[in-house]
């Protein structure tokens, strides 16, 4: 038995105090997604529930230990979400976050106390596990990635060499005399947690205690994040570096950074080894204007290029208004009526998947049917249905591309003469004048009806308008109408990418520029073509030594200061 499959007690439950790492939810280890999805109850800050809810099961509580937001300064932890059986926790400070897991275990929930970097090195985490110790509370204990290794690892700072330097770790909060003289002494590297505005009295302990002025240093601030930005400077002159990069004096200055000491954290050696900074689109924010679901597998390769991909739901999908047509096709495609069903879309795939479910059908119903499918998305929704399509078009991914490969009907080998397609409401003739022309009967059925989504809040529209997103990726014509139509026009210094000529053309025609275009119509390649873009853009800046910026950075007004975005 796993540690994280531990039975909880009848009385006492159980507790997995658990190391959410430094920010990057990729980093969450195995066994802690494991203990995740069993969990009943979250017990952590804000920050860190963001991290971890994700692997979560549905309808988990979340307590919160932060201060109640309404009052600052009180330090009251709060009951966030809550359950049946629970109550919001309006008790005194002293009663933190070791009472509120006490509480969360009663009556045999599974609790995970999830904690920044790693338990082991949590300043509080040791007594939370003593008290449940001391009150029989079962616990277990999965470390995750600390703060101090992983954020120098993100910046391209090596803590050690072959040559073994020595690596010391420090809490500048809680340091005392003792500790500086003895790291001061040394010619090790030194890893420094602080905050922004307390770095410069850190390097000062430093400097007194017989380290030299020179010493290079760098300092993270929002480390392993796509907010991350490191500078680098010596103990001397992090100040003086500070003040001219606009981050201090800032009302941000209390914010946890990992300063790294030592020559590993050279300027030369840093710019070789920055590997997380240097991606294609680090930072960018970049508008998706689809549908939730469509957006998610391309949101998660914006992040792969250092992306923050911003979902604005364009197109909301609605059942047909007359769903007998649909009933009766879907009946037809068991008792053999159709020789083919062509989809052209993931949501025609959703919309047939849903009328299977809601008969009691699964893909084995298109035993004997040739399937057909636009694009890679399309054919992966088939797939993950259990139905592999028999034709994609070898060429472009378009109804014009499917009709390239489309065979003609034989009466000879073609038992059935009959091809059912089901898509929107708003899609064009194409494909079923083709098909009629190859000799086809084509039952043309409208699966669901395409929508203009309500506007998004108003700080989005007026990020768009202002120029707050670095680019925004147009994956169809009615995206570029409907995103104008809810939320304005995207400002002139934002990229604009297209999927296609056609859609091009409908951008062109609302007065935008088109920056980039997918070499093919595909959402991946719409996504690469944009890293591309934004990796040739960095060349040239770096090549003509200028500073490497984001295409927001350039609206008028704008402020680079990047750590606090």
């Amino acid at each position: 038995m796993s540690p994280t499959a531990f039975p909880a007690g009848p009385e006492h439950g159980h507790v997995t105090f658990l190391g959410a790492g430094p920010g990057d939810p990729g980093l969450l280890t195995l066994r802690a997604v494991e203990a995740l999805s069993h969990a009943d109850v979250l017990v952590a800050e804000h920050e860190v529930l963001d991290v971890v809810r994700t692997h979560a099961r549905q309808g988990v509580s979340e307590v919160h230990t932060d201060a109640d937001p309404s009052e600052p300064g009180t330090g009251t932890p709060q009951l966030t979400v809550v359950d049946g059986a629970s109550t919001a926790v309006g008790v005194p400070a002293v009663r933190d976050a070791a009472h509120l897991v006490m509480e969360a275990a009663r009556g045999g929930r599974r609790v995970v106390r999830a904690v920044t970097g790693d338990p082991g090195l949590d300043t509080y985490a040791a007594e939370e596990m003593l008290a449940c110790a001391a009150a029989g509370v079962p616990f277990e204990v999965v470390p995750g990635v600390a703060n101090a290794v992983g954020v120098p690892a993100y910046a391209g700072v090596p803590l050690r060499d072959a040559e073994g330097t020595d690596v010391r770790f420090v809490d500048a909060r809680t340091a005392s005399d003792r500790c500086w003289t003895e790291v001061g002494a040394s010619d090790g590297t030194v890893v420094v947690s602080t905050t922004l505005d307390s770095v410069a009295a850190a390097a000062g302990e430093l400097v007194s205690a017989g380290r030299k002025p020179d010493t290079p240093l760098t300092v993270t601030i929002a480390g392993t994040t796509t907010r991350q930005r490191t500078w680098t400077a010596t103990l001397g002159t992090v100040a003086q570096t500070l003040k001219q990069a606009k981050v201090l004096p800032s009302p941000d200055g209390g914010r946890p950074v990992i300063a790294v000491v030592g020559e590993r954290s050279a300027p030369a050696r840093r710019d070789q080894l920055s590997w997380f900074e240097s991606k294609p689109l680090f930072g960018w924010k970049v508008l998706v204007p689809r549908t939730k679901e469509q957006a998610a597998s391309l949101s998660d390769q914006l992040r792969s290029y250092g992306a923050v991909p911003h979902e604005v739901p364009t197109i909301a999908v609605e059942p047909p208004r007359t769903p007998q047509q649909m009933e009766r096709a879907v009946k037809g495609l068991v008792t053999g009526r159709y020789e083919w069903i062509a989809f052209t879309s993931v949501n025609a795939v959703k919309a047939v998947r849903e009328k299977f479910e809601e008969y009691g059908l699964d893909a084995r119903a298109f035993a004997g049917i040739k399937v057909a499918a636009v694009g890679e998305q399309t054919a992966n929704a088939l797939i993950a249905f259990g139905v592999k399509p028999d034709l994609v078009p070898s060429g472009e991914q378009s109804a014009a591309g499917l009709l390239e490969d489309w065979p003609p009907y034989d009466p000879v080998f073609d038992p059935i003469d009959r091809v059912f397609l089901p898509r929107a409401d708003i899609a064009t003739e194409t494909l079923v004048a083709g098909l009629i022309e190859l000799g086809w009967e084509v039952d043309d059925v409208t699966a669901y009806r395409t929508v203009r989504a309500s506007p998004p809040p108003a700080t989005t529209r007026e990020a768009i308008k202002g120029g707050g997103f670095d680019a925004v990726l147009f994956t169809s014509s009615s995206t570029v109408r409907n995103l104008v139509g809810i939320a304005g026009k995207p400002h002139n210094v934002t990229v604009i990418a297209c999927i296609g000529p056609a859609t091009a053309k409908t951008a062109e025609e609302h007065g935008l520029r088109v920056d980039v275009m997918a070499p093919e119509p595909s959402v991946l390649k719409l996504a690469e073509a944009l890293a591309d873009f934004g990796l040739r853009r960095r060349a040239a800046a770096l090549e003509a030594g200028d500073p490497v910026t984001r295409p927001s950075e350039r609206r008028p007004g704008s402020r680079r200061r990047r750590s606090s975005t």
